[in-house]
């Protein structure tokens, strides 16, 4: 091909950056690179094949289910472009061909294969238009794991690109451990060859940019090869990939996972790559749902995204998978909207815009609480009622009602009996039904139970 590797007698391990026997370092060049964010932008999925690697493996049934509520979140925005499967198993190959059948626009099947030929047929006989081929970058892969030169490493990934090509599918060619790669003298005449082939066949050739162990800097003004925005920067206009064919994929080693991908958009690529929940090797991949709402604040709109599914996502793969969630995740943990501080319930009963963000209850289904234990006031035990039991106007208590005095009096005695622990909403639904079945509350509590 034209554009040739610049091939090393020994790896470039950027050893500066990189000691191994001290934390990684941020090196700053100080250039500031424009934003140029795509005016289409979208994210893709990949549970079903990076993020099943780290839990229990799924059944069909479920992955099924998962892609339905996939596509029920999506909602014909067409925001969640894609989602990729394994082909190695005849239950994946399964899972992906009962997808398919659905005939859901969004998210497309893709899949992800090992770079032969045989496996190329399985793609081709299933009516798989796209899928992933692992194309290692940095010379940590290429000289420790692949044993191989840049040439070698280049000539053999320019080879396996082509066999896609040759049976009509696109290949998603993954960049992995492109925040360890020589830029360069690598990455980008890797890139300028792919897009060669993209025009020779008039196909198109992804490029998804690996940050396999999170190492990506979101800031500008960092320098390569762990800089974000001159990664996706260098890729479009040093490699001549379009927007559209550059797909980001984190990792959250360093708790960047969200930005760097963010960045990833600012920068010029059109798409993330993200799991449900983050799940994932080692610390996870950049959640779906964090990228949903970053798409909200970005565009100022989230087009026709259901994003209550998000928690009934979150409530399956606890019930059905049997994945505990972090209490804290933000927008689907169980106590990612719940307040303890009394302070704070006192404001939210007098006005929830003061400790709520936006309406979570109207937008993902997931009205804000309080925790109740023995710091915890009677404004708290007002706001407990009135938004568990959905009172409002006319209706919401006040923290001077009397009815709450006997409920306060409940709890302090718990702890003076030396509970440590919150009271359960279980507890306090039972507590309040009590105090005030004279208003209905207990009807509407064995409803909500």
């Amino acid at each position: 091909m034209k554009y040739n590797a610049i091939d090393v007698l020994k790896p470039n391990l950027y050893k500066e950056i990189f000691p191994y026997n001290e934390i990684p370092k941020a090196n700053f060049n100080k250039i500031q690179l424009p934003m140029d964010t795509p005016e289409n932008i979208w994210i893709t999925d990949t549970t079903f094949r990076d993020g099943q690697q780290s839990m229990t493996s799924m059944t069909t049934e479920q992955m099924v289910k998962i892609y339905d509520m996939l596509h029920k979140l999506d909602n014909g925005s067409g925001i969640i472009k894609q989602t990729e499967f394994f082909l190695y198993t005849e239950k994946d190959r399964k899972a992906a061909y009962t997808c398919m059948e659905r005939g859901y626009d969004f998210p497309e099947v893709t899949s992800w294969i090992r770079a032969n030929k045989k496996d190329f047929q399985i793609v081709k006989d299933m009516g798989i238009k796209e899928t992933g081929i692992l194309m290692s970058c940095s010379d940590y892969h290429i000289f420790k794991k692949l044993n191989k030169t840049r040439k070698e490493a280049m000539d053999m990934y320019l080879s396996i690109a082509n066999d896609a090509l040759e049976n009509g599918i696109v290949p998603r060619c993954h960049f992995e451990d492109i925040t360890r790669a020589d830029f360069f003298g690598f990455v980008v005449p890797l890139a300028k060859n792919l897009m060669k082939l993209m025009k020779q066949s008039n196909i198109k050739v992804k490029i998804r940019a690996c940050d396999t162990l999170g190492l990506g800097i979101p800031y500008n003004g960092v320098e390569l090869p762990r800089s974000v925005p001159m990664i996706v920067h260098g890729l479009k206009n040093y490699g001549g990939v379009p927007s559209e064919s550059i797909e980001w994929h984190g990792h959250n080693d360093y708790y960047s996972v969200v930005p760097n991908a963010t960045t990833s958009w600012l920068y010029g690529g059109s798409s993330v790559n993200t799991t449900l929940f983050g799940i994932g090797e080692r610390v996870g991949n950049c959640p779906l749902e964090a990228m949903v709402v970053e798409y909200a604040q970005l565009r100022g709109n989230t087009k026709n995204m259901n994003l209550k599914v998000i928690n009934e996502m979150a409530e399956y793969f606890e019930s059905d998978l049997n994945y505990s969630i972090p209490p804290r995740t933000p927008f689907v943990g169980s106590e990612f909207n719940v307040t303890k501080a009394g302070i704070h319930a006192d404001g939210l009963l007098k006005n929830e815009e003061i400790y709520n963000s936006f309406d979570t209850g109207k937008i993902l289904g997931r009205s804000p609480l309080v925790a109740i234990n023995n710091y915890s006031g009677v404004s708290s035990i007002a706001y407990f009622i009135n938004s568990y039991f959905n009172k409002k106007g006319e209706n919401k208590l006040t923290k001077y009602d009397e009815r709450l005095i006997p409920i306060k009096k409940w709890i302090d005695k718990e702890y003076e009996n030396g509970r440590t622990t919150n009271i359960s909403i279980e507890e306090m639904v039972e507590i309040c039904t009590t105090y005030l079945s004279d208003n209905g509350y207990r009807e509407y509590a064995e409803n909500l139970i």
